[in-house]
């Protein structure tokens, strides 16, 4: 009998995911889509980092590696935190996982009992919801709009404590908005923490270096709740290196430990290549991931001009990332050839169809009232696009 598990029938499919395969099917089509779905910049992993992988193989780190990942990986993961974040751990607070969305679950499978509470500002990325899930956890959303930059605020926070809480999810820079917190933003969050011992904070930084504000800030840094918090971060949106799969965290002692018992069952440890090249990337520096910060930059500069002059979107302006997330509710209720679009879902179906766009609904992350763009493309490719979605949403009556 054909019968899957209740935990899988529970479990939602990845919105990004799904818009990227509908595309790619439209491709195979022969048909001209450009994909701006998901979350990948176009960039090529630089060449040091490629060489240092290549040399892996020849210098044979072929075999099982330590569960937690090579110890001189987790030396420059402990001096990247020292020298760009000002945070100190030990080797044995790093654990190295098979990319940050790996080590967010471990984090979540180890610290989540049944009925435990996660807060979750929204809107957030697709598959934190999805995780808490999995961990037999309970989400509890905090609806921010685009009037606050979608940024939570402390009397929001603690407001959605309740005895059951057990963890607070965000990101910052954010997936799917490109706003991130301020440093004062941070401790205002920091001080509604302090007062509850129980909470673990999850800060997911994997965007930390496409930053276009100035300094990255993360909630670690206050000492008050420092031995709560676990950074997530990794290789893939700064380096380039998303299929290389390196996530990692810094965090304290005990969830360190138990993450890496948890994923010695799971995966063992990550990639041997691929751990090799990231420790390249990060001893490196980071003067690869602001030549790409730059071109984002500028590129998103371009959108938000061109978008300007689309009636109907409402825009903010992006701190970080590589997407944009306007509001797109001025469409609801809009037709053509007899289709009504009623949510951001119906109008990224509609884009994708009539203007072979591939877009991502805001209802995966939590703000049905939105869209998320990716501009982590070409330029070209890029106004295209736009050009294309200015078209067809002029065309809804």
């Amino acid at each position: 009998m054909e019968k899957v598990s209740d935990r899988l029938n529970k479990m939602p499919v990845s919105a990004t995911l799904a818009m990227a395969q509908k595309s790619r099917d439209l491709q195979a089509q022969g048909i001209d889509v450009i994909n701006l779905s998901i979350g990948e910049p176009d960039f090529d992993t630089p060449q040091h980092i490629k060489d240092a992988a290549k040399k892996a193989i020849d210098d044979n780190f072929t075999h099982y590696p330590p569960v937690p990942g090579y110890e001189s990986l987790r030396k420059a993961i402990v001096e990247k935190f020292k020298r760009e974040n000002n945070l100190e751990f030990k080797t044995d607070q790093i654990v190295v996982s098979t990319g940050a969305k790996h080590s967010i679950i471990n984090v979540f499978l180890t610290i989540l009992n049944p009925g435990d509470e996660v807060i979750v500002p929204a809107p957030y990325w697709v598959s934190y919801p999805a995780m808490v899930g999995l961990a037999e956890g309970e989400p509890v959303f905090v609806k921010c709009n685009i009037d606050s930059d979608f940024k939570m605020t402390a009397a929001q926070l603690e407001a959605a404590i309740t005895p059951k809480t057990r963890a607070l999810i965000f990101s910052s820079p954010s997936n799917p908005t490109g706003n991130l917190y301020s440093k004062e933003e941070l401790k205002s969050l920091a001080k509604v923490i302090e007062k509850h011992p129980n909470i673990i904070v999850v800060s997911d930084e994997i965007y930390e270096h496409i930053n276009f504000v100035g300094k990255h800030e993360s909630i670690a840094q206050f000492p008050e709740i420092k031995d709560r918090v676990v950074v997530v971060n990794g290789v893939s949106k700064g380096y380039a290196m998303t299929g290389w799969r390196i996530g990692y965290i810094g965090a304290p002692t005990w969830i360190a430990k138990a993450v890496t018992k948890l994923q010695g069952q799971f995966t063992s440890g990550a990639c041997t290549i691929a751990q090799k090249a990231a420790e390249a990337a990060l001893n490196a520096g980071v003067d690869e991931p602001h030549k790409m910060t730059a071109i984002f930059n500028k590129r998103k500069d371009t959108v938000l001009k061109f978008m300007k002059d689309i009636p109907g979107l409402k825009t903010n302006i992006p701190e970080g990332a590589f997407y944009v997330f306007p509001e797109v509710s001025y469409f609801f209720g809009k037709a053509y050839d007899g289709k009504t679009i009623n949510t951001s879902n119906d109008l990224a179906l509609y884009l994708l169809e009539k203007a072979h766009v591939a877009t991502v609904a805001g209802d995966a992350f939590g703000s049905p009232e939105c869209l998320r763009l990716s501009y982590a493309t070409s330029e070209e490719l890029m106004l295209e696009a736009l050009k294309r979605i200015k078209k067809a949403l002029a065309e809804l009556k």
